[in-house]
């Protein structure tokens, strides 16, 4: 069985996936979002890659340097052994600016013997979609396309370039390195320079992740999704991404296949919420910013997702020449979903930006663009909670009445009437408070099955949905509300499948689904333990950990009989949910002895 066995090494302006062989197979630069310059990823004959051919191995080993974005990957050969350190350099420099360019940088590390391997340099720009070309100049070996859309890339190398290219055999007796550039360098580059940017990215993730909070158990799982997520985030514009990738299938060989590289406001808003949670504010503060610049004017509709730097116009489109992940086509980029209208974006961002007020004393300028972005909410929720919308799971059918969307109706209105508390603009609370009690009603009276003795998907449904598990976790009702329990118990009895959730089961665009949503998992975990039923939920979050790969990373899905991550990758959602289950796990199995202890910086 295979498996999403990668590690992601980026510097929040771009990131690779690495196989646990070493074999770079997804890159896309000079940002996030642009053209693959590796792809074996979707196709193995065309996609392109980095990788080594390394002559009698014996075996691997891979981890990351601890409390960073470094990924090691260590050869045992029967000449001898070295290791492999792949890295995006990120630092502050001496203006105070990051230091973080669309380059990679591959450094060899000799440590018994005389290791031997054949390097296969392959890079494949645009996509793949024509054949690209690599020549040795003076100090590089220059990749460009000589078809389609113009694109080069530049790999500098303290190895012989003309041993590279013709992939001649290269014996390892000291340092060397690879540097995988967008741009055409300026600066001479050695083994010295390359060495210097290594311990600076080293001690830029040591000092970053170093502000985690940490908790009395799962830390290192913890610090592993923190920093996951913070190299989803976008440099340039604050954005959070969903994952890293385009088109790994949900399913093998079917075409639920989506591009996850844009910024979604609902999973972002939930990343930055769980980020201020565990000490990293700034990661909050620049998404707040993404949303002040890209949120329309008063009389502008919000859309579901934007691209990284803001883009409206998301438009889908189908790679053709690409084979898919294990054959699972179409390849897809851009995303037809933008234009889908989804009520709970609104809870989710208000219940960020109440965070906001109430942890930070926020400047004068940044209070009143959130504050009139509260306003123009509360406007949009007002006119459209009465109406059906696509949902949390973006079905592209019928629009229906989604319990979780009336929810985070009412979770938005909920928090403006607490912002506007704060910020003392009291003439706004009684009709807010109102059309709060209002939709909360709606839902109670709608949303409530006494057949099933749970709230259900939709309302005129009988069938059941995980994302209501949320209920609790947004304050709609306390956990120990019968109702609530019985929820829990019900969606737990009728879509839990060998220790795994479906989202639901009903039939969608698509059929039922054949894999389980990640994240659904970790909320059943979270509302078990809320419930009082501590020991199953521990029991279940401790068995869900070990269906990451080798390095702690997880997937968009899990397929139920194998377990097999399936999705995009490495996803966003499944992280922010560990970290709060963590969180949640931790903090209240902590005796009155412990308490002193809780939080250890």
């Amino acid at each position: 069985m295979k498996n999403l066995n990668y590690g992601i090494v980026g510097n929040c302006k771009s990131a690779a996936l690495i196989s646990d062989k070493g074999a770079l197979e997804w890159f896309c630069l000079p940002q996030f979002d642009a053209s693959s310059v590796f792809a074996k990823l979707l196709d193995r004959e065309k996609g392109g890659s980095f990788e080594l051919d390394v002559h009698n191995l014996k075996s691997t080993k891979q981890y990351y340097l601890p409390k960073t974005n470094i990924l090691c990957t260590q050869y045992e050969t029967e000449d001898g052994s070295f290791e492999l350190l792949d890295f995006m350099p990120r630092y502050k420099t001496e203006e105070h600016d990051y230091y973080c360019p669309p380059d990679l940088i591959r450094y060899f590390r000799p440590l018994s013997g005389t290791p031997k391997f054949t390097i296969k340099y392959n890079p494949q720009l645009e996509y793949a979609q024509y054949e690209t070309e690599s020549v040795v100049q003076d100090e590089y070996i220059k990749s460009f396309t000589i078809q389609g859309n113009y694109d080069s890339l530049y790999l500098y190398s303290s190895f012989n370039l003309y041993d590279i290219v013709e992939e001649r055999t290269i014996t390892l007796t000291s340092d060397q390195y690879c540097l995988v550039s967008y741009n055409q360098k300026l600066l001479h580059q050695n083994i010295e320079r390359s060495y210097l940017k290594l311990q600076r990215t080293k001690v830029y993730w040591l000092n970053w992740s170093e502000k985690t909070t940490r908790f009395m158990h799962y830390n290192e799982q913890v610090t592993r999704s923190a920093l996951v997520l913070k190299l989803l985030s976008n440099q340039k514009s604050g954005a959070v991404l969903a994952a890293l990738t385009t088109s790994l299938p949900e399913t093998i060989g079917e075409v639920r296949n989506w591009d996850y590289r844009f910024c979604w406001i609902r999973d972002a808003s939930m990343v930055v919420k769980i980020m201020n949670a565990i000490g990293h504010h700034n990661v909050a503060h620049r998404y707040l910013k993404f949303i002040i610049d890209v949120m329309p004017d008063k009389d502008e509709k919000m859309q579901i997702m934007y691209g990284i730097n803001g883009e409206k116009k998301l438009t889908e489109s189908t790679l053709d020449h690409l084979a898919g992940y294990e054959g699972s086509k179409p390849v897809r980029i851009g995303n037809a979903a933008y234009i889908q209208k989804q009520n709970d974006i609104y809870g989710i961002l208000l219940d960020v930006i109440y965070q906001n007020f109430k942890l930070f004393n926020t400047g004068l300028a940044f209070s009143e663009d959130l504050w009139t972005i509260v306003r123009n909410v509360v406007t949009v929720v007002e006119k459209n909670w009465t109406e059906p919308d696509r949902g949390i799971w973006e079905i592209r059918g019928e629009a229906r009445h989604f319990t979780f969307s009336k929810i985070l109706c009412w979770v938005a209105i909920d928090r403006a009437v607490r912002i506007a508390k704060l910020l003392k603009q009291d003439q706004y609370l009684y009709s807010w408070s109102i059309l709060c009690d209002t939709i909360k009603k709606d839902i109670i009276e709608n949303a409530w099955s006494e057949d099933k003795q749970a709230f259900t998907q939709a309302y005129d449904t009988e069938h059941l949905d995980a994302s209501v598990l949320l209920m609790e976790s947004y304050g709609f009702l306390p956990a120990h509300d019968s109702r609530y329990r019985s929820t829990v118990l019900a969606i737990q009895n009728e879509l839990e499948h060998k220790g795994l959730m479906y989202r639901y089961k009903n039939n969608d665009d698509f059929g039922l689904p054949k894999s389980s949503f990640t994240i659904c998992t970790f909320w059943l975990i979270n509302s078990l333990y809320k419930i009082g039923k501590k020991k199953e939920a521990k029991a279940k979050f401790d068995e869900l950990l070990t269906y990451s790969n080798h390095l702690g990373l997880f997937s968009e899905d899990l397929d139920f009989e194998t377990k097999r991550m399936l999705g995009n990758f490495p996803q966003a959602y499944s992280h922010l949910a560990l970290i709060e289950t963590a969180m949640n796990i931790s903090d209240q199995e902590i005796t009155d002895d412990d308490k002193v202890l809780e939080f250890i910086h």
